[in-house]
């Protein structure tokens, strides 16, 4: 999977950074092994002035062919963002699967059908 990575309003540290290619690389036993899967990744701090509250937004827009999936979190720690994207994009990941499998289970359903001559 191919990362790129924007950062908005601080500084990203080493330990970020590979905290997040970790939980993104960890999405790849989901997902096909495909060359052409890309993540676009905006790490940001929303405010100058609060010390409280979410502070810190984390947004991933995952790109595998056909297919769109976006993920939002805004928490009051960047890597307590970072995991609800990564458990976020992980459903949607399952869910689009799922839709796939069944989608090929209809069409091999409606060929048997057509073949018996029913």
């Amino acid at each position: 999977m191919k990362i790129n990575l924007k950062t908005k309003n601080f500084g990203l540290t080493p330990s970020i950074k590979n905290y997040l290619e970790q939980k993104l690389n960890s999405l790849d036993k989901f997902l096909p092994g495909d060359e052409s899967i890309s993540a676009d990744v905006e790490l940001g701090k929303i405010t100058n002035h609060h010390q409280k509250g979410d502070i810190f937004r984390a947004e991933v827009n995952l790109k595998i062919p056909g297919r769109l999936i976006r993920a939002v979190a805004e928490e009051w720690d960047l890597r307590i963002a970072i995991d609800a994207i990564r458990g976020e994009l992980q459903k949607e990941i399952k869910i689009n699967k799922e839709k796939n499998f069944s989608l090929y289970k209809k069409g091999a359903r409606m060929l048997k059908k057509l073949l018996k001559g029913e």
